[in-house]
């Protein structure tokens, strides 16, 4: 019988983080596995894909980790981590429109930045969205545990909350600057975690994961197009620059730590309201799951693996 085939070195690296000092710190029998969700606006549908496809695998996660977007996808699964569940936020997101999330007010276009309001779009929009998506009352309610990120304005630190009203600290994570108002918790005036930590993979380390799985919303290695306005360069240095941590991070993983990334495929769209690509993310993101599991069938690196969940 001839020996299984085990995936080069370099053909891990383009979809997941090999295993740092790995000979001196031997794999756990059972890891204990993290879903971290990144942000990334409309793009967040390909992550609903990704959960699709992990939970058709018996891939589960012992804790959850969102930031903006994948905040709203991360408690959705930490309520309902089932088929089911993810079935009923995959509707969500099919039937999503850009006038529902970002309602257009009498005054429409560039002129909208220059209103002296807190926000371009209020987030009733949004908040009906999450409580259609979400069925806890609190955090601390979901079946996964579950935490999400902000970022204080208060004090400029990125805040985790694990505890308290779920809508609230979920819009706090995903109110997009001069997007979406920001949200005041406890008296600290907080906006989207991605400004801090967009990929809180550190906040999984912490805890004591040694499995994490990575969902981004684009790809791994970030390749802007040059900018043409003074508001795209704005934008540009700020996605170069929360990308930048995460980059950093995935280099300087503890031993004994796994990290896998799910890239998510293309750019983020020209316009912050397009939803119409996704249906197509969805299945893209399905697709890359099925593809880099199925490639370590039968290997030691096998990851869908029956474990016994952490404690």
């Amino acid at each position: 019988m001839s020996e299984t085939k085990e995936p080069t070195w370099w053909e891990r690296l383009g979809v997941r983080w090999p295993w740092r000092g790995a000979q001196s710190a031997p794999r756990p029998a059972h890891p204990k596995t993290a879903f971290v969700l990144a942000g990334g606006g409309s793009r967040g549908a390909v992550q609903i894909g990704m959960l699709a496809e992990l939970v058709a695998r018996g891939v589960k996660a012992d804790r959850v980790y969102g930031a903006s977007v994948g905040a709203i996808n991360g408690a959705a699964y930490a309520g309902n981590p089932t088929a089911e569940g993810v079935e009923q936020m995959e509707e969500i997101w099919r039937n999503l429109t850009g006038a529902e999330i970002f309602p257009r007010s009498a005054l429409d276009g560039p002129w909208l930045f220059f209103q002296k309001r807190p926000s371009v779009h209020a987030n009733t929009g949004l908040r009906a969205i999450i409580e259609a998506g979400v069925h806890f009352e609190n955090l601390e309610n979901s079946i996964v545990p579950f935490e999400l990120v902000t970022t204080s304005l208060t004090d400029g630190r990125e805040r985790w909350i694990a505890h308290g009203n779920a809508v609230e600290a979920i819009l706090a994570s995903s109110a997009i600057p001069s997007i979406f108002p920001p949200v005041t918790i406890d008296g600290d005036v907080l906006v989207d975690g991605g400004v801090v930590n967009n990929v809180p993979i550190s906040r999984a380390i912490a805890a004591g994961c040694t499995r994490i799985f990575v969902l981004l919303c684009g790809p791994l290695h970030y390749h802007p197009r040059q900018p043409r306005r003074p508001a795209e360069a704005a934008l540009t240095a700020f996605f170069v620059a929360i990308h930048a941590r995460f980059v950093r991070e995935l280099t300087d993983l503890p031993p004994g730590v796994e990290v896998v990334v799910f890239s998510g495929g293309g750019e983020p769209a020209s316009q912050y309201r397009d939803f119409s690509g996704t249906a197509t993310m969805i299945a893209e993101g399905r697709a890359e799951v099925a593809e880099v599991l199925d490639r370590y069938v039968g290997t030691s690196h096998d990851l869908t693996e029956e474990s016994v969940p952490a404690r």
